[in-house]
């Protein structure tokens, strides 16, 4: 029988309303408890015993491919980033990764603009101060003062400068790609270096995906020439940004504050110096809430295992 280890955390919840699918496609499933993603040494424990995987972020090494050998026909990932997968391995044992593109940019580039408007607006910490009973008038910004800068043009990227422009906000691009010029002329974006985007923003929002050249693309000389003030997002991934560099320039001073959805370490240790940050605001790698986004990923990611393993997709139909 054809055994499929389903290790997504946002479709475990719901697993018994897949299993009829698993069911009827003559599947049997492997439910392990997941906290955030699995580790190295967990998978090791599964190996050999799965044709296929449904996973989150978890760590598929070289060790674990090799260890899932030769059984290990199909890795279909739920979502849209494969940095935790050893891809180039994969492919060398004839293993297919399929992710799900563009699934999130909708609810991704909502969320960066709601760190825009907190952070401008003041939003969070006037209702703080009124709450505490303090009386207090904390001066903002119209986005149409401030100037955002983008890192990676992406499907992401280009939402969140498409919803940036309405409000009047000079729009600066980079990437290592060449950005479709119509984008650039119909939006009003000028792409321009990294150096001198950092310079000019007052918000930078990173919306690259994480490979060799973007891990760490925030450091301690990228963070120095950021402007003074300047506010950092990160929704993309944890790894874009050296944590104890930005936690040492948010202590300083040198920036005047982050908003981060993603993290090197996940979830974020009870010790990091971010919980005890005023300036800083934190979510638990949420920025892709939204029930209809899930949806279409859920299926999708089915769709993909189904493809891979030389099942006959049609019949989800009847189930979705």
């Amino acid at each position: 029988m054809t055994s499929v280890l389903l290790t997504a955390p946002y479709m475990i919840p719901f697993v018994d309303r897949f299993r009829p699918v698993f069911e009827h496609y003559g599947i049997e499933l492997i439910v392990p408890t997941v906290h955030e993603r699995m580790s190295e040494e967990e998978l090791l424990s599964y190996a050999g015993q799965f044709d296929g995987t449904v996973c989150g972020d978890d760590r598929y090494t070289e060790r674990v491919l090799q260890a899932c050998q030769p059984r290990l026909k199909v890795i279909s990932k739920w979502g849209t980033g494969i940095d935790s997968i050893n891809r180039e391995a994969a492919v060398r044992m004839g293993i297919q990764v399929c992710n799900t593109p563009n699934a999130f940019t909708l609810p991704v580039s909502d969320s960066v603009m709601a760190y825009l408007l907190a952070f401008a607006r003041r939003q969070p910490w006037m209702d703080r101060e009124v709450k505490a009973g303090r009386w207090q008038k904390i001066p903002g910004r119209s986005l149409s003062e401030c100037t955002l800068g983008v890192i990676g043009v992406g499907n992401i990227g280009k939402a969140v400068l498409r919803r940036a422009r309405p409000f009047g906000m000079t729009l600066l691009g980079n990437d290592i790609v060449p950005i479709a010029p119509d984008f650039i002329v119909e939006n009003r974006v000028e792409m321009t270096s990294l150096e001198d985007l950092l310079a000019r923003s007052d918000f930078v929002s990173l919306n690259a995906d994480l490979n060799p050249t973007s891990r760490h693309i925030i450091n301690a000389r990228t963070l120095a020439r950021m402007k003074p003030g300047a506010v950092l997002i990160n929704a993309a991934r944890g790894p874009l940004v050296d944590e104890p560099a930005l936690v040492a320039a948010l202590q300083s001073g040198q920036i005047g504050g982050a908003a981060l959805d993603v993290f090197e370490v996940e979830p974020l240790p009870a010790d990091s110096p971010l919980l005890k940050m005023d300036n800083v605001m934190l979510a638990p790698h949420n920025s892709n809430s939204s029930p209809s986004a899930w949806e279409r990923v859920h299926w999708n990611t089915l769709r993909n295992l189904l493809v891979a393993l030389q099942l006959d997709p049609a019949d989800l139909s009847l189930y979705q």
